[in-house]
């Protein structure tokens, strides 16, 4: 890559090495989570939390500030520092902590970087898979040396849509799309990694990805391989999106307009 300004190009360098190390320790974890402690967030029971994802987030806050001490961090388990700052980061240690906890292979670590308000470039590594997914604005996205792709697709039917929800607020929007998919032929997948599957949405593999409500960390990094590999998504960043969540919907070019009809008008509320 060439032209790129030495003070980004460094947080590039940094934020592929840092998503190796911290999921290299998630792996550790993983093949002993029989042995983890595990909390929960408030009253759902499927909302969990581990003794993995905090000493992964705080590993990693940790490599941040001795490389990038001006820059701000925002992480789900340990919040926000400095939001303000012109460069920010945003975590997610463990992004499918469900399937982590479960013994299954859909979880990564993702960590995006905005700049005066936009993102950047951002690293999804999944160990499991030895898989590193990276980008940065203008210079492209790859799954560790290779360039990303979208999708082809012109029709839903065409390929596999990625579908998440939860108990929180947008679920009831859920099962209406998924009616509408299978109605016009489509077909859905669901990993439990928001994180993932945007990427699997950069890299070719869906065709989109719908989630009824998601945070910021799961998918900046996400948003950054969509952006450089031509797909599209939805306004998420409106009304402290990156903070609050909001839907979200990434697509290939070719298919994103019907997706978003079967969603309808509470993609963009």
């Amino acid at each position: 890559m060439v032209n790129i300004a030495p003070a980004i190009a460094e947080r590039y360098r940094a934020v592929q090495e840092i998503a190796r190390e911290a999921a290299q320790l998630g792996l550790d974890f993983y093949h002993r989570r029989g042995a983890l402690q595990v909390d929960h967030k408030g009253s759902d029971l499927q909302d969990v939390v581990s003794i993995a994802d905090k000493t992964l987030e705080e590993l990693i806050r940790q490599r941040l500030s001795e490389r990038f001490p001006e820059d701000g961090l925002l992480g789900e388990e340990g919040g926000a520092t400095d939001l303000a700052a012109p460069y920010l980061w945003v975590i997610d240690p463990i992004d499918g902590t469900a399937p982590f906890l479960n013994g299954l292979h859909n979880w990564c670590v993702s960590i995006g970087l905005m700049h005066e308000g936009e993102p950047l470039l951002g690293a999804i590594m999944d160990p499991n898979h030895d898989e590193l997914f990276h980008g940065l604005r203008g210079h492209g996205a790859f799954v560790n040396d290779q360039p990303l792709h979208v999708h082809p697709a012109t029709e839903i039917r065409q390929g596999l849509t990625g579908l998440g929800t939860t108990h929180r607020r947008g679920k009831e929007n859920f099962l209406p799309f998924v009616t509408g998919l299978l109605a016009e032929g489509g077909q859905f997948f669901r990993n439990g990694s928001g994180a993932l599957m945007t990427a699997y949405v950069a890299a070719g593999r869906l065709i989109g990805y719908y989630e009824t409500l998601i945070h910021g960390w799961d998918c900046l990094a996400g948003l950054v391989l969509i952006q450089e590999t031509g797909g599209r998504h939805n306004a998420f960043l409106r009304n402290e999106g990156l903070v609050n969540g909001n839907p979200l919907l990434v697509a290939a070019p070719g298919v994103y307009d019907q997706l978003a009809a079967l969603v309808g008008p509470s993609l963009d509320k």
